[in-house]
């Protein structure tokens, strides 16, 4: 028998934290920081759930902030194991957990010159020595690898879960003689069409299912992406105005690139400058294409053939600020990839300001844009948006390209989960907004009848594995 405690993730969208007791040991899968509101924000300064010293080891599924970000900080507070993952994974956390560390550093910095904050002075939640502290403790794996040393009697492998480059589904086995128990931990479910990753592995014989439900409630556009872009280009490109895109710098700004390439070598869109302004996308491109093996078939083809996956025709990389700062003397006919994917920070506001004002621009927004975030007031149609302080007039052409998550929406996961060869004693449903996990709950009752819990903060099961 073991335990399996809910610490993150449970009546919200971030914040994983999954805790497995086995015999006495903890084990905890995943360890995101929250984020979104205030409230739940408030939750990465209070003190972990169980003492950080008596965890065992963690195991990881993928390198999203609200899945690793709180890594630095358990290390911190005590906990000295082993961190298991891809190796994709623990390459893109290097490069992630330093950069939000550095933003952690910066936001204290802030609160202490402008007096803000209640403490005196204000601290930030872990620093850039403390993510390095954390890195060390990385002890990655290949997918499909069998790793029986992680908990004692147990074997442990890491699946494909097709979300962002090295993400996992984690199953965890146990042999009685000749039958077997597993519990699958689905981290964040990916989509079974992508530009650069595989669909999500097929699991069978699973007897208990931890699984998100971001998209629980809702479908994806119908709409093929590819076309809506090739789309926007071109009409920008005839306007000669610049393209803006807001973009995630992990996954969204490389499959971005990718398609831009392929657009340029079928003829489907001019060739424009590309500026890719964003130091942590820059980093992230590097990861990618140092793991193909981790690529789908297709993209692993063109690297055999020599073709740099990543790389339109006139790519400039802007590392430095002052390579960031000359873009602004490009006043037309280019395209601009810069983070954060929703305009809450980054490089992007200052592309925003100087291309907004400006009539025969255009910004385009792929994917969801939060509300209360920059991105989506730009969406809405507003006359102006508050960057640095400024009210920013808006005049340029505005685009939304919808259906380019990372996430399986509900017919993908239900479609996924036909695949299992036997019911599941119970579905867990996790990460996602109270109406988007019942949703997917009733839907998955609905038409297989299993039986299915959403567990709220804090709840407790005994599991038999």
């Amino acid at each position: 028998m073991a335990t399996l405690t809910f610490l993150g993730a449970a009546g919200t969208v971030t914040g994983s934290r999954h805790l497995l007791t086995i015999q006495g040991k903890n084990y905890l899968i995943d360890c995101g920081l929250f984020q979104g509101e205030k409230q739940n924000r408030l939750k990465n300064w209070e003190p972990f759930a169980i003492p950080p010293q008596t965890i065992d080891r963690v195991f990881l599924t993928h390198a999203h902030i609200d899945h690793s970000g709180w890594l630095p900080r358990l290390s911190k507070e005590g906990f000295g194991g082993p961190i298991h993952c891809t190796y994709s994974t623990a390459d893109l956390c290097e490069i992630m957990l330093k950069d939000s560390a550095h933003l952690q550093e910066e936001d204290a910095k802030w609160a202490n010159k402008k007096g803000f904050s209640k403490h005196k002075p204000a601290l930030p939640l872990y620093t850039v020595d403390d993510a390095d502290k954390v890195l060390s403790r990385f002890k990655p794996l290949y997918y499909g690898q069998d790793y029986f040393d992680a908990i004692p009697g147990y074997r442990v492998k890491f699946k494909d879960a097709g979300h962002i480059l090295g993400a996992s589904f984690i199953e965890i086995k146990k042999e009685i003689g000749n039958t077997a128990r597993k519990l699958l931990f689905g981290g964040d479910f990916g989509r079974a069409v992508q530009p650069l990753l595989k669909a999500p592995t097929q699991v069978f014989n699973i007897d208990y299912l931890i699984l998100e439900s971001t998209y629980g409630n809702r479908l994806h556009s119908s709409e093929d992406p590819d076309v809506e872009l090739v789309r926007v280009i071109n009409e920008s490109s005839a306007r000669g105005g610049v393209l803006v895109i807001p973009a995630f710098a992990v996954g969204r700004t490389q499959a971005l690139l990718y398609k831009i390439r392929e657009f340029e070598e079928k003829g489907l869109i001019p060739v424009l400058p590309v500026y890719v302004d964003s130091p942590m996308a820059i980093e992230s491109v590097d990861v990618y294409s140092k793991h193909p093996a981790d690529l789908n078939l297709l993209c692993r083809i063109e690297v055999y053939e020599g073709k740099n996956l990543f790389r339109p025709k006139k790519l400039h990389i802007c590392r430095t600020r002052e390579e960031s700062q000359a873009i602004n003397s490009i006043k037309k006919e280019a395209i601009i990839i810069s983070s954060s994917g929703m305009a809450t920070g980054g490089r992007i506001l200052h592309h925003l300001a100087e291309r907004l004002p400006i009539k025969n621009n255009t910004v385009l927004f792929i994917g969801y844009q939060a509300v209360g975030t920059r991105g989506r007031t730009i969406q809405e149609g507003n006359p102006t948006v508050k960057i640095h302080g400024r009210d920013i007039p808006i005049h340029t052409h505005v685009e939304s390209i919808e259906g380019a998550s990372a996430h399986g929406d509900y017919n993908e996961i239900i479609a996924w989960l036909m695949g299992f060869n036997k019911a599941p004693e119970k579905v867990y449903i996790v990460h996602g907004d109270p109406e988007s996990s019942l949703s997917l709950a009733g839907k998955i009752r609905d038409y297989f009848g299993w039986e299915v819990v959403i567990p709220k903060l804090f709840d407790r099961f005994e599991i038999d594995i």
